[in-house]
């Protein structure tokens, strides 16, 4: 997570924001012109509706001459049609201000998220660079289009009202700006601090949309782990905080909505106060109900939606344009203390450090049954059924490594178990030494052989990959199963759906000659196929990476005991902790340190594993 920094009041973000914001209207000047010009004709029509009222009033009706009296109404009436037009035509003029505007906001958000992917960049993924090329750069381009609307709106309108004031009778003056200017002024007052509470309300915001999105790309780790409690705590925290920080603009937009009502009706309940004053001055009839339509429908409709676009949209425009060509964001301090990383606190694996992970006695047999869990094969013995000598793997010449200098070794027959957060290397690791994926330093070796640019015919060979999506094809279900052994005997194929539970499966189909629809299976009955496939394959080497997700806890665990007693090593991804308990030894990836050993080597020296497995100040464990 980022986080950025906050100024109490909001104005540094406006002394960041105002240069180039004048540089961007400096160089368009024409188009600021030409709406200006359509403006002015807005001037006109708001003069010519309340002096055509008074005129109406005074010279024509009050008067006698009721045709005078309808002239001047028609002339008013037309100043109000009149205004059509004109706003066509500030529209037209708008869009040259606000599409250049979004054009430029997109630019900068590509540049800056580009800049983090290189060294020398404030490094990292930029989890914030959808927001601001979607939403946050939507908010900008209508939030100013709207001010630019209501602040054109309001100058030139409020101009031609207190011109037509002033053309009545100066005492109207005397009355009216008063509250107007208070009520202005204490709406201006809280800008500052609004801009600051919309800034912390968006910071809010994003937060909790970060943890959101981490939290739902790693749902299976979260349930599988047992850590799912404490990112609901962080996700209650953040939406705590979000609450917190909007609670807090409500109530600045509450000091707004006083002020507006402070310009917005006193003027009109100074004016019927003073009509006894005002009539003794020499105000006529003609000249109050003039004055009354200048306020109700030119002066306070414009102050309202000045008031409203300044306190809302303004507020939203100055915090989304520093958000985005303010200062790069900073990186948020891990907590002091902090234990092993979390859902709630990943904003990226990092590396890992170099690290050996060798058995600390030698390779079984290889067809030996596996030990209990804990237990070690004897010193000495035949090559390492897989070796990784200082293996480092970065997706791209610039990217931050995945795996680091990683050292492992594993015993033929050995059963090894790697756990470790979502997207901390894990599947990469078992692409590796699959051979589908070259190392950017280092060797990887199956069986003493480099599997780096080897034929895919003498990988096959050596080891059997099976990812999470099982794949199965449309064919019989012993053709099927027999596909990385098609020499299989019948009682072979009897004895893997034995061993894997397949037996009912088998004949809801029809048997193993009967066919396999890959539509008609559900995921974990396909990764039992698989899985079978598996089994009965004559490499040594089995990889699964996360291929019992889909199973439930019991199918997965004979299933797992199956393969383990299958002559051969077998690396399991694990996708629950008893995967965990039940190898011989465990490698933990936890983004710092790799660290391997058995179950209960593990526990004493990595923090995450006891997090992982409930492990805290020695306490029992328990079944994620």
């Amino acid at each position: 997570m980022t986080r950025v920094a906050e100024t109490g009041d909001g104005s540094g973000a406006l002394r960041r924001v105002a240069p180039p914001a004048r540089r961007f209207l400096a160089r368009r000047t024409g188009v600021l012109a030409r709406l200006a010009l359509w403006s002015l004709a807005e001037t006109g029509q708001a003069f010519l509706v309340g002096y055509g009222v008074a005129r109406a009033v005074d010279q024509g009706f009050l008067a006698g001459d009721t045709p005078r009296g309808l002239l001047w109404l028609a002339i008013a009436l037309v100043a109000v049609l009149f205004g059509a037009p004109v706003i066509r035509g500030v529209f037209t003029q708008l869009a040259g201000l606000t599409e250049p505007l979004r054009d430029g906001l997109v630019r900068r958000a590509v540049d800056r998220s580009l800049a983090r992917a290189v060294p020398g960049g404030a490094g990292g993924t930029d989890r914030a660079a959808v927001s601001r090329l979607t939403n946050q750069v939507e908010i900008a381009r209508d939030s100013f289009a709207g001010l630019v609307l209501t602040l054109r709106s309001f100058v030139f309108t409020a101009a031609g009202a207190l011109l037509g004031l002033l053309s009545l009778h100066p005492a109207l003056l005397v009355v009216v700006l008063p509250p107007l200017t208070a009520g202005l002024a204490l709406f201006l007052v809280t800008l500052r601090p609004m801009a600051a509470a919309q800034r912390r309300a968006l910071a809010a915001d994003e937060a909790l949309g970060d943890h959101a999105a981490r939290s739902r790309a790693a749902l299976r780790d979260l349930t599988a782990c047992g850590t799912g409690p404490g990112a609901a705590r962080r996700g209650a925290e953040l939406v705590d905080g979000a609450a917190a920080a909007a609670r807090v603009l409500a109530g600045w937009a509450a000091v707004r909505t006083a002020a507006l009502g402070v310009a917005g009706h006193l003027p009109v309940l100074a004016l019927l106060l003073a009509v006894p004053w005002l009539r003794g001055r020499g105000v006529t009839a003609g000249a109050l109900l003039g004055a009354f339509t200048y306020l109700v429908q030119s002066l306070l409709p414009a102050l309202h939606t000045l008031m409203t676009a300044l306190g809302a949209a303004g507020a939203r425009l100055l915090v989304v344009l520093d958000r985005i060509i303010g200062p790069e964001p900073e990186p948020e301090p891990e907590p002091a203390g902090a234990g092993a990383p979390t859902v709630g606190h990943h904003a990226r694996p990092k590396p890992a450090h170099p690290a050996a992970c060798r058995p600390a006695a030698g390779p079984k047999d290889v067809g030996a049954r596996p030990p209990a869990h804990g237990g070690r094969p004897a010193h000495g013995g035949p090559t390492a059924a897989v070796e990784l000598r200082s293996v480092t793997l970065s997706y791209g010449a610039r990217a931050q490594p995945v795996l680091d200098s990683l050292d492992l070794r594993v015993a033929p027959g050995e059963h090894l178990a790697v756990v470790g957060p979502s997207g901390i290397g894990k599947s990469t690791l078992t692409r590796l030494v699959a051979g589908t994926l070259a190392p950017s330093g280092g060797e990887v070796r199956v069986a003493g052989r480099e599997v780096t640019g080897r034929d895919p015919a003498e990988l096959a060979a050596l080891r059997v990959l099976v990812p999470q999506e099982a794949y199965v094809f449309s064919g019989t279900v012993g053709d099927n199963l027999a596909y990385l052994r098609p020499d299989a005997e019948r009682a072979d194929l009897d004895a893997a759906v034995g061993a894997l539970g397949l037996r009912p499966l088998v004949e809801r189909l029809g048997g193993l000659d009967a066919p396999a629809r890959p539509a008609e299976l559900s995921p974990g009955e396909r990764q039992l196929v698989a899985l079978a496939r598996a089994y009965l394959s004559p490499a040594s080497l089995l990889l699964l990476d996360e291929a019992t997700c889909h199973l439930d806890p019991a199918s997965e665990a004979r299933a797992e005991e199956a393969l383990a007693r299958r002559r051969g090593t077998l690396l399991v991804v694990a996708h629950r902790l008893s995967s965990a308990v039940r190898a011989d030894r465990v490698l933990v990836l936890d983004g710092t340190e790799a660290v391997c050993g058995t179950h209960e080597e593990v526990l004493e020296r990595s923090p995450l594993y006891r997090d992982l497995t409930g492990h805290w100040n020695g306490g029992p464990a328990r079944e994620p």
